[in-house]
């Protein structure tokens, strides 16, 4: 079995935001999350309605934004107005790509090592379409002696973590409370979504890039990523974490 693929464009007040190619699934979650993500909104409730339209060719997202909120969104297009090249997640200028990311050292967790590797062993249990087709990313979202609590998959890894922060959103978990857990490398825009959860942890399979170390230090997240059975690097903020004798500061 192969994964499927579709453009899903993000559209607010009947004019389109982004556009991407991600698996055809979970798109309230999907508009929820980029819009939180994004700083688009800063609390769910500022969506007055999400409607998905399948024109067959793709899907159409329609995000009706309440009055306060489209209006600073208005005010956001307007100063990022200009000419544009092709967009990073909807992206429209070298500042707003590398746009300040939320602060979040003052998040008491810390998390053993234990809890480190047994959060990307149960994310491999729950990734039914990765199980099948071998070809998707997860997000999931570790609280210590709960587990996995939620998780999303998708062809892109920066869908799957929306659609994460839209699910959690949703069922009222505070990001604060656990870690992002992701089957990925991680990017800036990885440690910048992390950080819109408001998540102090991102876990990662695979290696983070220069810029989003120093942008997790910056925000005061804890990077951990390599992980590889009981084995793993911690790149920023290591005093959340309880080392074991396999692991080391990178």
């Amino acid at each position: 079995m192969v994964p499927e693929e579709t453009p899903v464009a993000f559209s607010f007040a009947g004019t389109t935001h982004a556009v991407m190619m991600a698996s055809p699934a979970d798109f309230e979650d999907f508009a929820l999350g980029f819009s939180l993500t994004e700083g688009i909104i800063a609390l769910p409730d500022e969506i007055e309605a999400i409607e998905v339209e399948d024109h067959g060719a793709g899907i159409d997202i329609q995000i009706r934004l309440k009055d306060q909120a489209n209006t600073r969104f208005e005010a956001r297009r307007r100063r990022l107005a200009g000419p544009v090249g092709c967009g990073l997640c909807g992206i429209e200028s070298i500042e707003e790509a590398m746009r300040s990311v939320d602060k979040v050292g003052a998040s008491k967790l810390t998390l053993e090592a234990d809890d480190i590797t047994r959060s990307v062993k149960l994310l491999s249990k729950v990734q039914p379409l990765h199980s099948e087709t071998g070809a998707v990313h997860a997000a999931g979202f570790y609280i210590p002696g709960k587990g996995i609590v939620m998780a999303r998959e998708d062809v892109g890894r920066h869908n799957a973590l929306d659609k994460l922060a839209g699910a959690l959103a949703k069922a009222g978990i505070d990001g604060a409370s656990g870690a992002v857990v992701v089957t990925s490398r991680v990017s800036v825009e990885m440690v910048q979504k992390t950080a819109a959860i408001g998540s102090a942890f991102i876990i990662a399979v695979s290696a983070p890039t220069a810029l989003a170390i120093r942008t997790a230090d910056e925000a005061g997240m804890t990077l951990v990523a390599l992980v590889r059975g009981d084995d793993f690097d911690v790149f920023t903020h290591p005093e959340r974490v309880v080392l074991g004798v396999a692991q080391h500061v990178a």
